[in-house]
């Protein structure tokens, strides 16, 4: 089935949305008038986490920087540079989700989820302005058409957002939500693991609050669209198939060896304070959760817990205090159950 636009406007239909996709609404947002009772908190769990690259003081990180090894420099530029990519892929394909959401409560989340998109690729121009000359800058942002390794990554998730870009169907926007969560909700992890563990050898701590603020985010965009997904099946029973399940269970499977043969090139032996092994555990670990977060059946046998727990004490920060990283006091809301961390 053929998804059809959003209309700007339609007079004749109700404020409150008759369905996620291919419904009606007149596009007139009363937020307390919704389809689904999930949006509006929702939508306040995403307001409390703004911020701006700006607050973050990158002062020490720019006089560290020039004392990472070698390896720990290479890491640090080459996982900035694909985090760029990726962030700059999703700010892209979260409007073009928005268009085909009726529900004009959705819509309204997916375009604060696109701005969110925008900070975090301005992060990483931010940290890179902050620690590196402007040719190094130019050379990590076109990492991802020189390094192998990165555009098969890449290419994983492009290329799976591409059918629903050029043809936007009900299957298709499904199957985009898979690449989407993998996106978000896996294929960074290693590169946040690295930075943490930079962090907990005080090293490199802005850019790694920053890494905490934008892996909360994502937090709450993975779990902003599995209720995407799961609204849009229940909505469209015909749509929950076997087959469904199994392409997605596959493609987490595959997604996870990507993130693994990445993590082996680019952390592997020469980070002090990651075990590779832990670290394809940890990855398969994710893996498992995002998975079956979609309903679908765990890719590996085993991998229920996560064998990097000290990351924990990196991502469930209370910034209702002064923030872990010695940064400035903030008002945001506590990492708890209800904003995401819960899932590690």
């Amino acid at each position: 089935m053929k998804l059809e636009k959003r209309k700007l406007v339609d007079h004749t239909a109700p404020n409150r949305s008759t369905g996620i996709v291919n419904g009606r609404s007149s596009n007139i947002l009363n937020w307390d008038d919704v389809r689904f009772s999930w949006a509006y908190p929702k939508y306040k769990r995403m307001l409390a986490n703004f911020w701006t690259p700006f607050e973050i003081n990158m002062t020490k990180d720019r006089q560290q920087f020039q004392q990472l090894d070698e390896a720990e420099k290479e890491a640090f530029l080459k996982i900035i540079g694909l985090l760029a990519l990726l962030d700059s892929v999703q700010t892209d394909y979260a409007g073009r989700a928005a268009d085909y959401l009726t529900d004009s409560s959705l819509h309204a989340l997916m375009i604060i989820l696109a701005q969110q998109e925008v900070i975090h690729n301005h992060s990483y121009s931010y940290v890179l302005s902050s620690v590196a000359d402007k040719k190094t800058q130019d050379q990590v942002f076109d990492f991802w058409r020189s390094e192998p390794i990165l555009q098969k990554r890449n290419d994983f998730v492009t290329e799976g957002y591409i059918a629903f870009a050029e043809e936007p169907t009900i299957d298709h926007f499904l199957r985009s939500i898979v690449y989407d969560v993998i996106l978000e909700g896996l294929f960074f992890y290693s590169g946040f693991a690295f930075f943490y563990n930079l962090a907990r050898n005080q090293k490199m701590i802005a850019t790694s609050t920053m890494i905490n603020y934008i892996n909360r985010d994502e937090q709450l965009h993975v779990g902003l669209f599995e209720k995407i997904f799961k609204e849009v099946l229940r909505e469209n029973p015909e749509y929950d198939t076997a087959e469904l399940k199994e392409y997605g269970r596959e493609t987490f499977r595959k997604a996870a060896e990507l993130e693994i043969e990445w993590g082996r090139y680019i952390i592997g032996h020469k980070i002090e304070g990651i075990q590779m092994n832990e670290l394809e555990s940890y990855i398969k670990f994710m893996a498992n959760k995002r998975a079956e977060q979609l309903g679908f059946e765990a890719p590996f046998d085993g991998y229920r817990k996560n064998p990097m727990r000290w990351i924990i004490a990196y991502q469930e920060v209370d910034l209702g205090k002064t923030d872990f990283f010695e940064q400035k006091s903030r008002a945001y809301t506590k990492a708890s159950e209800i904003n995401g961390f819960d899932e590690l």
